[in-house]
């Protein structure tokens, strides 16, 4: 199976705004494919997405244009959304990205 058929994908404001608005609780990632920590960290966040019984998006934002609305600056960055307001973030370290362990930490601190 393609992954990009497996998850929740946005690369346009349009598309983001209507998945906030429909779904509850979403743990968003933002990356770029430019991006190579974001290339490290992509397959982390899919295997904490498969079966985890939580809306995960994946936000694609290669012209660094959709995260300006929720001050997202660096990439990888992951915001956790209640009713379609960030309520919760873990961004990205200059230069080293995100690991494994801040992304469990940070899925265990949200409802």
């Amino acid at each position: 199976m393609d992954t990009k058929d497996q998850y929740n994908r946005v690369d346009n404001q349009q598309d983001l705004d209507q998945t906030l608005a429909v779904q509850g609780r979403v743990i968003a990632l933002w990356y770029a494919t430019w991006c190579p920590f974001c290339r490290k960290f992509l397959p982390i966040f899919e295997k904490h997405a498969e079966g985890e019984g939580r809306y995960f998006l994946f936000v694609r934002d290669d012209q660094e244009s959709l995260g300006d609305k929720y001050s997202v600056e660096i990439f990888p960055t992951v915001l956790f959304f209640e009713n379609g307001a960030v309520s919760k973030r873990l961004d990205g370290v200059p230069k080293v990205g995100l690991t494994e362990k801040q992304l469990v930490d940070f899925m265990a601190s949200c409802p």
